[in-house]
């Protein structure tokens, strides 16, 4: 039989933002296929996460969803839900409140962090003291003067390619050392696993290059003229790709209005530094849309209505660092709301 690694991957309970945790575990298996039904539970020490109390500690760990580990040798990636000791999902688990079982909604979340040096503590491009140019010549740049951590980035999309994550697209963001990455999936619960998982591969494959990575949304500090991180949520289910209506969007649209706080709730820690009016974000305590507009808190792309009011919604307020599986949920419930 041979021997594989499988790396159990969670969430923790720190608040507000949750961490990524894993362990390994080696076993033996005979012709292992990579399937969710070939792995088992798995527990751990949640007093040590801010999951559990040390007299009553265990917590468990259902695998949902299983990648090839493109960086180690007969490994697999196996990203899990918190579960507590008698099956129910543990309140750190934000995954268990999607309500998309039938894959009706479909995600796809644009990803932006800062690169860091642990020398440093600066972005990439950043000098000790004082400040690089304004931003302006970042964004999509090419080039040593105007482009820092492309080898990282680079190497974090092969990995993602090579995991079968559903990667979509890098570039470099506005504000030095600031990149993106895109991913798609149907499916809420997916979505939200591959951007954990890529997360995941962005995480430890800076242990490497001496880097780590910032998701707080104005790393910089709120005051600084720089644009802040956001995770910006592309959206859609069945009625909002054929519905082909103008009226049915604004509905949509509209629902969003009176729960702007509990999403807000949910779309990350410290965003009211970020989503000011300036830098492309709207206040934080407004609520708007419109047509490609990218000022607004949810824009309406362009092209959905050239194709007649046939295609998605995009969310700009969710921050870097916000949890992919409840901003989703939270989505999900507004958009039904309307319906």
């Amino acid at each position: 039989m041979a021997k594989i690694k499988l790396e159990y991957i969670w969430l923790d309970g720190y608040e507000p933002t949750q961490n990524l945790r894993s362990k390994t575990k080696v076993e033996e298996h005979d012709n292992f296929q990579g399937t969710l039904e070939e792995l088992g539970k798995w527990s751990f020490d949640g007093s040590s996460t801010r999951q559990a109390e040390g007299g009553s500690s265990d917590c468990s760990l259902v695998p949902v969803a299983i990648y090839p580990d493109p960086d180690r040798k007969d490994g697999y990636l196996v990203m899990c839900e918190v579960m507590n000791a008698d099956g129910t999902p543990h309140p750190s688990n934000g995954r268990a409140t999607i309500d998309d079982e039938d894959d009706d909604f479909w995600f796809g979340f644009e990803q932006e962090y800062f690169i860091m040096d642990t020398k440093t503590q600066l972005p990439l491009g950043f000098p000790v003291g004082g400040y690089p140019a304004p931003q302006g010549m970042y964004y999509c740049s090419v080039g040593g003067k105007n482009t820092h951590g492309r080898n990282l980035v680079e190497e974090h999309a092969d990995l993602c390619i090579a995991a079968g994550i559903n990667f979509e697209g890098i570039n470099q963001e506005v504000a030095c050392g600031q990149w993106e990455f895109q991913l798609f999936a149907k499916g809420a619960k997916k979505a939200g696993d591959e951007i954990w998982v890529a997360r995941y591969l962005l995480d430890r494959l800076t242990e490497k290059y001496g880097y780590y990575i910032e998701y707080h949304p104005k790393p910089l500090g709120k005051d600084m003229d720089w644009n802040g991180s956001g995770m910006h949520a592309n959206f859609s289910n069945s009625v909002l790709r054929t519905c082909g209506d103008q009226a049915t969007y604004e509905r949509i649209c509209e629902a969003f209005r009176p729960v702007v706080e509990e999403h807000i709730a949910v779309y990350g820690a410290y965003n009211d530094q970020r989503l000011t009016g300036k830098h492309e974000t709207a206040s934080i305590n407004d609520f708007s849309y419109g047509i490609s507009d990218r000022g607004c808190s949810i824009r309406i792309p362009l092209i959905t209505v050239q194709k007649g009011w046939k295609g998605w919604l995009e969310d700009r307020r969710p921050a870097s660092n916000g949890d992919p599986y409840k901003i989703a949920a939270r989505i999900i419930k507004t958009v039904k709301s309307a319906l």
